[in-house]
């Protein structure tokens, strides 16, 4: 990308499409395309097409999507298929359509099998059955770089895919019921800090292994990877490094400054029981992530408490 070339960032109001904002803003990049959805409704093909006619964006970073935690994917499967399927194909197709020179799929590591060896590498995908508590959400980005394959395979694109581990950061979502276990941590034991509450209760046992990557890390590595990579197989972005759930509540416990108990609910589901990322392809092309957990956690805080306050 040169520091003028036209680039769409679609999501930029969320959590991983304002980290590509400002990583952008930050290297200088001058000619930023931003829509909020008010303005653009990308699960509608005629708007869709409407905005890639007349604004031909050379590159575009597709962060948009519907995302939630472990309890919204489960309740509500047909809508976060049908949301992000629909939303993606819209704007892949719309950016071939009008002559991209190279699209970024934002995916997720959900998209690997349940019970894929560890750490996943890329070529594990579709390799065996996927987790069945986000098996929908899976199923619509599977889709989605695949279409960005079949495309490249078809039509000569240069359309790359990145799959991000679990991430976390500023501009997070803290729904008590839709936010992932990151945020929902945050939430919990600051509201039980505020509350003077003796104990706080976490789904599951605690036992299940998680990677987190501080979305600032994944933004600085999509902008590289859309300086420095082409291919039809996707990027793996992680840090390479995994802690069990009860040590991650018991962490930022210790961050919030709540001193009570932490109760384990085990009639609630765990999730996947291990999800690591192999992030060698990213080290081999000369990247590596630069922020902690610990020290992304206590970032990621003081933006809640700048956003929420008390709540």
């Amino acid at each position: 990308m040169n520091k003028d070339s036209k680039i769409y960032v679609a999501g930029h109001n969320g959590m991983v499409g304002s980290a590509i904002l400002r990583c952008l803003k930050k290297q200088e990049y001058t000619n930023i395309i931003v829509k909020t959805h008010s303005e653009l409704d990308l699960t509608q093909q005629s708007e869709t097409e409407r905005f890639f006619r007349a604004y031909k964006p050379e590159y575009v970073f597709l962060a948009a999507a519907k995302v939630g935690g472990i309890i919204a994917n489960r309740d509500y499967p047909a809508d976060f298929m049908y949301e992000n399927m629909i939303l993606e194909m819209n704007v892949i197709h719309s950016a071939w359509k009008n002559g991209c020179k190279k699209l970024e799929f934002l995916g997720s590591s959900c998209i690997y099998p349940r019970l894929a060896p560890q750490p996943i590498k890329e070529n594990a995908l579709l390799t065996s059955e996927l987790e069945q508590t986000n098996e929908a959400y899976a199923l619509a980005k599977i889709s989605g770089l695949k279409y960005c394959e079949y495309l490249n395979k078809q039509y000569s694109t240069d359309f790359i895919s990145v799959m991000p581990t679990n991430l976390y950061g500023i501009n997070d979502n803290y729904h008590p019921e839709h936010s992932h276990v990151l945020p929902a941590l945050i939430l919990k034991f600051h509201q039980a800090k505020e509350k003077n509450l003796p104990s706080v209760t976490c789904w599951g046992d605690g036992s299940a292994l998680r990677e987190f990557m501080y979305a600032d890390d994944l933004a600085d590595l999509c902008v590289f990877l859309m300086n420095n990579y082409s291919g039809n197989e996707p990027v793996n972005a992680g840090t390479g490094k995994e802690i069990s759930i009860k040590d991650l509540a018991c962490l930022v416990a210790d961050i919030i400054g709540f001193k009570g108990d932490i109760i384990w609910d085990t009639s609630k589901p765990n999730g996947t029981p291990r999800k690591l990322l192999d992030i060698t392809k990213s080290a081999d092309l000369g990247w590596t992530y630069k922020t902690e957990l610990k020290d992304g956690i206590k970032s990621a805080y003081n933006d809640f408490l700048n956003r929420f306050g008390s709540k």
